[in-house]
């Protein structure tokens, strides 16, 4: 099979900390595997039609399906074909559904790849209650955050050794032999990794964050991390988030100690609030104390458990955005799994996708398109139009993944 010819339409330009943005830009499309034609099916039309009807038909998104993961596999013979990379890199922003990655044995996760070959060091995820929607908690509306998790590095780095390997055993022996660890602590035969952690990844994802606070004025960063057992990784990653916050960001962010000593407790006007929180801790937190956290900072681990328990209180994954960011390129993605035993039932909930492209379209500085689509899926839930997840939850009939996208178009 060839590989794709990009369509009619220009190229977004990133250059001086900016991105320029034309009225036709080409977008690269991951369609994904497993449920993913089905969601994309449903979600690209959505988008389109909130930016026709946003901007009069005067903007459209030209759509550029590139192939990764099982039907790269199947089609091109690769993964992760280098044109893939090539074309996110050209056209800088692009779109994707779920993937297949293999548990224990088999490739290793294609997202991760993509994220470590372009450099995409933010995952950002925010995490807020929709209307309608029916959640496990007393009160979903109460949580608004964006998290910020490291997308680069940590147990992800994936620089790790089968148990019994003759790898695993030369790691095992010079951790004991010339670096002092005490034998005890590793099982003979162990499986074991390396968690790599680093000033550079960890301080340059909290600046985003930060900037991200001051940007949309929010209130707060928690720096969320297991430095109380971890203290030479993620209690690193706490002192460099309050170092980033004193040395860069001076005039606009206080520390929470700085809040009782300074200001009874008060935050001054405009200043972001900056805080740190235990992982476990954290987890309980936004569920006791939600409206207590906005913007939530984290080493890689840590923010997938998170994110992941963050949208379970809300109402799900099916419902959660979610945006790989570097600097400049970007690629917005569903963030729940490709669910193989659904694929091509045209039954799954296509709102995580498409409220990833409102992340994409807020991306592009396309607010009102954004905000147009947000508004129409809240309309669709309320009018009791939902697929199965919800249908099984609110005692209504479901409507098919297909049906679901029109509803929205035609509430925009």
């Amino acid at each position: 099979m060839a590989f794709p010819s990009p369509p009619s339409g220009q190229r977004i330009t990133f250059r001086g900390g900016a991105l320029t943005v034309p009225d036709d830009p080409v977008i690269p499309v991951i369609v994904g595997d497993g449920t993913g034609p089905d969601i994309m099916n449903a979600a690209l039309p959505v988008l389109q039609a909130a930016v026709a009807k946003a901007y009069g038909g005067r903007r459209r998104l030209a759509w550029y399906e590139v192939p990764a993961g099982m039907t790269a596999l199947e089609t091109v013979g690769e993964l992760l074909p280098a044109r893939t990379l090539e074309a996110l890199q050209t056209y800088v922003v692009g779109i994707k559904g779920p993937m297949t990655t293999p548990i224990g044995t088999g490739f290793r996760s294609v997202n991760v790849a993509l994220r470590q070959e372009l450099d995409l060091y933010a995952c950002v995820r925010p995490v807020y209650g929709l209307p309608g929607v029916p959640a496990p908690s007393r009160n979903p509306m109460g949580l608004d955050i964006v998290i910020f998790r490291e997308n680069i590095e940590d147990v992800y780095a994936g620089v790790e050794f089968p148990a019994g390997s003759p790898e695993a055993a030369r790691l095992e022996e010079f951790l004991v032999r010339d670096l002092g660890v005490k034998r005890s602590k590793i099982q003979p035969g162990s499986a074991l990794g390396i968690k790599p952690m680093s000033a550079f990844n960890s301080k340059r994802l909290i600046r985003k964050a930060i900037q991200y606070a001051i940007d949309k004025k929010r209130t707060s960063v928690t720096l969320v991390h297991k430095g109380n057992v971890m203290k030479f990784t993620e209690g690193a990653f706490r002192d460099w988030g309050y170092e980033v916050a004193r040395t860069e960001f001076p005039d606009v962010t206080v520390t929470e100690q700085e809040l009782v000593e300074r200001h009874g407790g008060n935050a001054p006007p405009g200043k972001i609030v900056i805080k740190d929180r235990i992982a476990d801790n954290m987890l309980q937190q936004i569920q006791t104390r939600p409206t207590e956290y906005d913007v939530v900072a984290t080493p890689n681990l840590n923010g997938d458990y998170l994110s992941d328990a963050a949208a379970g209180y809300v109402g799900g994954l099916g419902f959660a955005p979610g945006g790989n960011i570097g600097d400049g390129p970007a690629v917005f993605e569903a963030t729940h799994g490709s669910a193989p035993k659904y694929a091509g039932q045209d039954k799954v909930n296509p709102s995580s996708v498409i409220l990833s492209g409102v992340m994409m379209l807020e991306y592009l500085g396309w607010d009102e398109a954004a905000r147009l689509t947000k508004d129409a899926i809240r309309k669709t839930i309320h009018a009791g139009v939902v697929t199965y997840d919800l249908a099984r939850e609110m005692n209504l009939a479901p409507v098919k993944c297909s049906e679901f996208g029109k509803a929205v178009i035609g509430n925009l």
